[in-house]
């Protein structure tokens, strides 16, 4: 486990190196009177992490009010840029009607860099995510276009975020096969209230060389202990600003994920550490993990988060949290363990790569 924020790590098969927590700018820019950060906090979270060693930033062009996420940590690490590694994303529309304003082609790839790297007042993009799948644009025209940035030098890596394994692996290996520059990222939803990734997703970016980058690794809150039974029930209108409505209607509040969260309380008191240090520090202690993404909107939030580097789980807790928040197994894992493990291999024991 890493204890400090310049205890830095390789990004998947690549050569740049990126601290085992990574801010996220979700919150950032989003207006007054919401669940974001006002300009002047956001400011503050930057500084604060960068002051301990942080050097991973994570944002999107689609956060924040008409990108204004962007635009504020453009403005907040001038004269810094350079030594930090900025990750932004392009799918998701930023004017709603123009059918070429969303989705993962090329129109709008390359529309969507310029106006990234106008925004973050950058002439290149460290890392540079698909959003989120469409399941409309060919692969290969994706691959190519993210090779010709590349190549033209506006970004030097790329990633996949909410995207089939299938498709990931698919991409990865014809990228590999045609010499294209090839994914080292791979961000996606993984908690101990969302395991299921752990079928497919995260053995697919270990085979295939891609850092997993797990956003809401506190599952919007759940797991951080400030939810009750009493908070279960549906909220009495339809307005979905804030983050309780929003876990509820999602199926994050539920009975099970709040039994989750007290194995998380029991363990923090043990431990002497807070719920939310005990569930990031458990995405960390995956190895197929390189950098959790921080969704913190506060000052005393991303202090808090940044003790999860000091939290050492001993084999019973993780035993604890394991049974608690274990996922179904599905076809065909289900079947390839024992007894079908022993045909496989002659009733002998044969040592995984």
């Amino acid at each position: 486990m890493p204890d400090q924020l310049d205890d830095y790590r390789l990004l998947g098969r690549s050569g740049v190196r990126v601290s085992p927590l990574c801010l996220g700018t979700m919150t950032f820019g989003v207006g007054p009177g919401s669940w974001g950060s006002t300009d002047e906090e956001a400011g503050r979270l930057v500084q604060l992490y960068i002051d301990r060693g942080g050097n991973f930033i994570d944002t999107a062009n689609f956060y924040g009010q008409m990108g204004q996420s962007e635009v504020l940590l453009g403005k907040t690490v001038k004269g810094r840029r350079d030594r930090l590694v900025i990750s932004t994303k392009y799918s998701l529309t930023t004017s709603p009607g123009d059918p070429n304003a969303s989705g993962n082609h090329r129109k709008n790839m390359v529309r969507s860099l310029e106006d990234s790297l106008r925004r973050l007042q950058t002439d290149y993009i460290d890392l540079y995510y698909l959003h989120m799948w469409d399941f409309r644009t060919p692969i290969d025209e994706i691959l190519r276009a993210f090779d010709d940035l590349v190549r033209a030098g506006k970004i030097l890596y790329i990633g996949l975020s909410d995207t089939p394994a299938w498709q990931a692996s698919r991409m990865q290996a014809i990228a590999e096969l045609r010499g294209w520059t090839q994914f080292c990222a791979l961000q996606i939803s993984y908690s101990l209230i969302e395991r299921t990734v752990e079928r497919e997703m995260i053995p697919m970016a270990t085979q295939m060389g891609m850092g997993v980058c797990p956003w809401s690794p506190l599952g919007g809150g759940v797991l951080a202990g400030k939810y009750s039974k009493a908070d279960l029930s549906p909220p009495k209108t339809s307005n979905l600003t804030s983050r309780k409505a929003i876990n509820v209607m999602t199926g994050r509040l539920s009975e099970q994920n709040l039994a989750v969260a007290a194995v998380i309380g029991a363990i923090a008191q043990e431990t002497g550490k807070t719920s939310a240090q005990v569930a990031v520090a458990w995405t960390l202690s995956n190895p197929a993990v390189t950098s959790p993404v921080l969704g913190v909107r506060t000052l005393a939030q991303l202090e808090d988060n940044l003790g999860s580097l000091d939290v050492e789980l001993s084999k019973e807790q993780l035993a604890r949290l394991d049974a608690v928040s274990q996922v179904p197994k599905v076809f065909p894992m289900n079947v390839l363990k024992s007894p079908a493990e022993r045909m496989m291999f002659g009733n002998v024991k044969v040592a995984e790569r």
